[in-house]
């Protein structure tokens, strides 16, 4: 059992608390301190091994959303006005809980459904995902990380038998002889990382960088392959295709440690360099220096990011490149292998517990008999009384409303109006809604259309643990006292639950109670949490999973003597290259891609609220190349009118030669006119359900002279 954990109160006057950021999955450490008792500051803690002291933008400004002016400090609720007008904590409660009575009794209990997000703790995740299942009996479970690393996760657990986003901790980076990193731009989206890529570059090695920009990070490239939008999958086997062609695959270990490698090899026999080249745009020469560099090094790693996983082919294009990381040998091997940069806070420990439509705590699968009973026995139900799979996170929105069958949603620490794609659509299912709930810290777009709004606590406020992408367990402290009036949302989960006669289930008052719970239910599971404790997070600096025991030491690598399989082999898939959802044609001819600016985070719910990060980036530009600004007459600043099938959005132009010239990127933490999710498509891949974030096609509209103001954030 863990040590008792100090309350809030204590921890709320200490001058110094050691805790972490609350922003990407990188979660660097942080110091907290409140000199004179005045204002809090944030700085990189040097002793968590993870980022050495490092912080990014906007870990340093992190202290900014503590005491701002725009937090909800009061439930919230819609007047007959249409108002949101302040409201008593119980008052509001009630008519949560009265809505989903009301629903449940006309429709049903699968008419009420639950979003949660990648930024809960995993008591907070295990906890909603209990709430779902025990409390509402409702099937419709899921998050806004299925919007994040799915797609890897899916890949992950075919190939190997197991999703964890690096088998290896991030230091192993620097010790890689060679590292392609495939469509991500990590010096803006986790910039501390950084270090271990120059610390390999500082050690001789070579970075790859496959990217339909030359993003910050591809500027630090040794080689860089200029992708077309949506050509990954054929890259990937392009590469395997010349590996076999110049006899660089190890068919030592492909005997040893796989299966499955015949059909893989037929199936690229067609993936030769001319017609490779014509997909992907990137020379024969490129992809010849590639996969000799990565087959020659006796350490070499596959890094994926968002690029090729948010497609609707994404889990075939990540199985195409471990393909090729299991041809070459490299997976298990030190310092090498294949692994993915996730992206939000938790999205690693968020997919393992619970908040998924498909399912239970420890990433059991919630239509496996076997492991539907495990966890309903910990909860004291009969495994029959679990609701079966759901529908997972953008077929959820999409079926809100009195057409798509689900009434009423809680939402939980997710902005939806902004951070799915064809967000029109959406934010009109919310509005179709006869209840949505919200809980958040601050008003976002998604509560703007909410019947209530319970306002809970921020990062620094709250106890918990968080998985980072290592599979490193840490645990986050609270060190500020929260504004009167708000509460936690163990707290929300508790008192609804009590309310829909499940409270003997959900007597939780705090997040180690509910971790003691916790590691009950993982305890056996691929994802197994039972033998951590805050204790031995504090002393080790966190603890790799699967831990299945206090005396165990943990598992910082994954795969040096075996995989997840029952034979412990890892499997070959062969798959094959296709178009995306909707490629250009003649009316709309170019490529819309997406992603991050390194000064936002999401959605930018809480980064837009913080001065530094809005004054230096105060709204989203598009991105274009010089040859294409000319065909269209647009200059720098000049507004551009984007258009897709689904709508239309305004952006100020970016004039950069860093963007192919059939391609316009725009970044995505805004809502409203400049929101370019009311441009993206929803094709979903088959077996991740990810939307196609990354490849849209696109016409400019119209283009308007500069003007002071550019376009409205």
């Amino acid at each position: 059992m863990s040590a008792p954990v100090a309350s809030l109160a204590v921890l709320s006057h200490a001058a110094r608390c050691r805790t972490h950021c609350p922003y990407c999955a990188y979660q660097c450490g942080v110091v907290m301190s409140q000199p004179g008792g005045g204002a809090w500051t944030v700085a990189g803690d040097p002793q968590f091994p993870v980022n050495n002291g490092q912080l990014c933008i906007k870990g340093w400004t992190a202290a900014e959303l503590l005491g701002n002016p725009e937090r909800v400090t009061t439930p919230l609720m819609r007047t007959t006005a249409g108002k949101l007008a302040p409201a008593a904590w119980g008052e509001a409660l009630d008519f949560v809980a009265d809505g989903i009575r009301r629903i449940r009794a006309e429709h049903g209990p699968e008419a009420v459904g639950l979003f949660g997000s990648g930024a809960l703790t995993n008591e907070k995740a295990y906890l909603l995902g209990k709430f779902a299942r025990l409390a509402v009996g409702t099937p419709h479970m899921d998050y806004n990380g299925r919007f994040c690393m799915s797609s890897a996760a899916g890949a992950g657990n075919k190939a190997f038998g197991i999703d964890r986003g690096l088998p290896f901790p991030v230091s192993d980076i620097a010790d890689a002889e060679v590292i392609l990193l495939v469509g991500a731009n990590s010096a803006d989206t986790l910039p501390p990382i950084m270090q271990w890529f120059d610390r390999q570059k500082a050690n001789g090695g070579r970075l790859i960088v496959a990217d339909p920009r030359r993003s910050a990070t591809a500027r630090t490239a040794d080689l860089h392959l200029p992708v077309t939008p949506g050509s990954d999958l054929a890259l990937a086997n392009g590469l395997l295709f010349l590996a076999i062609e110049e006899r660089l695959i190890d068919e030592a270990y492909i005997a040893s440690r796989t299966v499955g490698f015949d059909a893989v090899r037929s199936a690229v026999l067609t993936y030769d360099p001319p017609r490779v080249e014509r997909i992907t745009g990137v020379r024969e020469a490129a992809l010849r220096t590639c996969v000799r560099w990565l087959a020659e090094a006796e350490g070499a790693m596959i890094l994926t990011g968002r690029g090729p996983e948010q497609q609707s082919k994404g889990v075939d294009t990540v199985l195409a490149f471990i393909n090729l990381a299991l041809a070459l040998g490299k997976v298990g091997r030190p310092a090498s292998g294949f692994g993915t940069l996730t992206g939000q806070g938790n999205g690693q420990g968020g997919r393992e517990h619970g908040q998924k439509a498909d399912q239970l705590p420890g990433y059991r699968l919630i239509e496996v008999d076997a492991h539907r009973a495990h966890v309903a026995k910990v909860w004291g139900v009969d495994p029959a009384s679990l609701p079966r799979k759901g529908k997972s996170a953008y077929e959820l929105l999409d079926s809100l409303g009195p057409d798509g069958g689900i009434r009423g949603l809680l939402v939980m620490g997710s902005n939806v109006a902004v951070a799915s794609p064809h967000a029109g659509n959406i934010i009109n299912r919310l509005k179709s809604l006869d209840l949505l709930a919200v809980c958040d810290a601050f008003l976002n777009e998604t509560s703007a259309e909410a019947d209530v709004v319970f306002p809970v606590y921020q990062w620094a406020e709250e106890e918990g643990t968080m998985t980072n992408l290592e599979g490193r367990v840490i645990r986050r402290r609270a060190a500020a006292a929260s504004p009167p009036g708000v509460r936690g949302d163990i707290d929300v989960l508790r008192e609804l639950a009590t309310r829909l006669g499940a409270g003997d289930k959900f007597a939780f008052h705090s997040a180690p109670e509910v971790f003691e719970e916790f590691r009950r239910a993982t305890a056996g599971g691929t994802a197994d949490y039972s033998g951590i404790t805050y204790d031995r997070i504090d002393r080790e600096e966190g603890v790799f999973w699967p831990c299945p025991a206090e005396d165990h030491p943990g598992t910082p690598r994954l795969f040096a003597e075996r995989f997840h399989h029952a034979d412990g082999k890892a499997k070959f898939h062969a798959v094959t290259h296709r178009p995306a959802g909707e490629e250009p044609d003649a009316d709309y001819p170019l490529y819309l891609t997406t992603g991050r600016y390194k000064e936002h985070y999401n959605s930018g719910a809480q980064t837009r609220l913080v001065s530094t990060l809005a004054a230096a980036q105060p709204r989203p530009r598009a991105q274009l190349h010089p040859h294409l600004a000319a065909r269209l007459g647009a200059e720098r600043g000049s507004v551009l009118v984007l258009e897709t099938r689904r709508g239309r959005a305004e952006f100020a132009a970016d004039v950069s030669h860093d963007v192919r010239q059939d391609t316009i990127f725009v970044p995505f933490h805004w809502g409203g006119r400049g929101a370019v999710n009311l441009l993206t498509n929803p094709a979903l891949d088959p077996t991740s359900r990810m939307p196609e974030y990354k490849v849209a096609a696109v016409r400019v509209a119209a283009v308007r002279p500069p003007t002071d103001q550019e376009v409205p954030a």
